[in-house]
């Protein structure tokens, strides 16, 4: 059945392989590059049924790296078409994650280590740049403390979640995915260890899961109900003592 159409809501795969979205590092503030068009263009040359394009950044503090792929701005979306249109040249379906780091931003890129940056003077827009979290605690101890995020500044994020979902339909992607997983922003809600708001975005696990919900219905109020939608989780967390423990139930989206 690997080599078998399939379809998802409007969506027709020619086959059922699909190259996941893996991170290049390779943009520049925020904008596709021509290693991007490369990447994903291999793989749809390949002759994958479905490409999936790397987490690109709902915001700019939501960028892990000097070198993450952007969609916060309409300014991203021609160079994201560029891809798109390569990939569908090759009758290949064109996907993208969204995602954002929130604690986990502002590193080096993982062959210089991966450590947090300290402000450098070719670094744009560093004070834009900023560490936010769902609660005001550093993972590990060593690294920078995030500021856990406003109940005012709540509902700008997930617009923002929203609009990247706008500017994809209008670059042509077909598939979007939600990166809820490894530590990421929405996850960082989801975990009872990186939230501990006392709040109604914090404590129980309906709580604790509504950032998440949110950010799908402002995705979908902008995403075709034609066209699927797919959400990536990382449903166990660390202990702090190690382990590992089932932090929440699967959400019903």
């Amino acid at each position: 059945m690997l080599f078998e159409p399939i379809s998802i809501r409007d969506v027709t795969l020619k086959n059922r392989v699909v190259v996941a979205p893996m991170h290049q590092y390779s943009a520049e503030k925020g904008f596709a590059t021509d290693w991007h068009l490369m990447n994903a263009g291999r793989y749809a040359a390949g002759g994958a049924g479905l490409v999936i394009m790397e987490s690109t950044k709902v915001e700019r503090r939501g960028c892990g790296t000097v070198g993450d792929l952007g969609i916060w701005d309409d300014a991203h979306i021609p160079g994201l078409k560029r891809c798109v249109d390569f990939i569908r040249l090759h009758n290949s379906v064109p996907g993208l994650q969204l995602g954002h780091s929130g604690r986990k931003a502002r590193r080096f890129r993982p062959w210089e280590g991966g450590a947090p940056l300290k402000p450098l003077p070719d670094i744009w827009d560093w004070e834009g740049w900023e560490l936010v979290s769902s609660s005001g605690i550093n993972s590990p101890e060593t690294d920078p403390t995030p500021r856990a995020l406003t109940r005012a500044e709540i509902p700008e994020v997930v617009e923002r979640w929203g609009q990247g979902a706008r500017r994809a339909h209008e670059a042509g992607f077909d598939v979007l995915d939600l990166h809820m997983a490894h530590g990421y922003l929405i996850h960082q809600f989801l975990s009872p260890f990186s939230n501990v708001r006392n709040d109604e975005y914090g404590g129980s696990e309906l709580n604790r899961m509504r950032f998440a919900i949110e950010v799908v219905e402002s995705v979908r109020a902008h995403w075709p109900a034609s066209k699927p939608l797919f959400v990536r989780f990382s449903v166990e967390d660390d202990f702090p003592a190690g382990g590992r423990t089932r932090a929440w139930p699967w959400p019903r989206f």
